[in-house]
């Protein structure tokens, strides 16, 4: 089996029929790639492990399930280990630490793409480029908006990368914004 791109896509799509699930692992890997360019890292391995990481969460959404399923599934296939590792790490839960630059990096992404979805969606014009950045952390203040985004681990993500707050969201946001038109978020048409 070749461990690329197409073969995680594949992966992803077999378990998770939900679109909205596969704009999600789609708004990760952007994200992911944009932090391996700002790392230096390799944009391969961290964009995958970004469009990986809640491939299994569709048919096992419990903390009893959700990532244990997904990473024996992945080590039973020989994706490596880095990666499976991260994917792991990225749920607290698991216990996994996010000792590399790339389980930090998931985990600081994950959660806030979910909420920079949400911020762009009740927008009038639906364009992510478009969200302010004072806007995403005024509404993190408001518990009844996107209420089961969780925003400590935005919190917490941001300083497990050193990065500020405010810089993160524009960071992830301007990911997200270059490939607005697959995640829907390009603006109302």
């Amino acid at each position: 089996m070749t461990y690329d791109r197409a073969a995680a896509w594949q992966l992803l799509c077999d378990w998770t029929v939900n679109v909205n699930l596969r704009k999600h692992a789609l708004a990760v890997e952007a994200a992911m790639r944009a932090h391996a360019r700002r790392l230096g890292a390799d944009e391969e391995t961290f964009g995958i492990t970004g469009l990986l990481h809640d491939f299994d969460y569709e048919k096992n959404p419990t903390a009893e399930t959700h990532v244990y399923a997904g990473a024996k599934v992945l080590r039973e296939q020989g994706w490596p280990e880095g990666m499976v590792r991260a994917i792991e790490g990225h749920a607290d839960y698991t216990g996994v630490p996010r000792d590399t630059e790339m389980a930090r990096c998931l985990y600081a992404v994950d959660e806030l793409t979910g909420f920079l979805t949400a911020a762009t969606l009740v927008r009038p014009d639906k364009a992510i480029a478009n969200v302010p950045v004072e806007s995403v952390l005024k509404k993190m203040k408001d518990k009844a908006f996107a209420r089961s985004v969780n925003r400590d681990d935005i919190r917490r993500g941001a300083e497990e990368i050193g990065m500020e707050l405010p810089a993160h969201i524009e960071f992830v946001r301007a990911a997200m914004a270059a490939i607005a038109a697959d995640l829907g978020l390009a603006g109302a048409s």
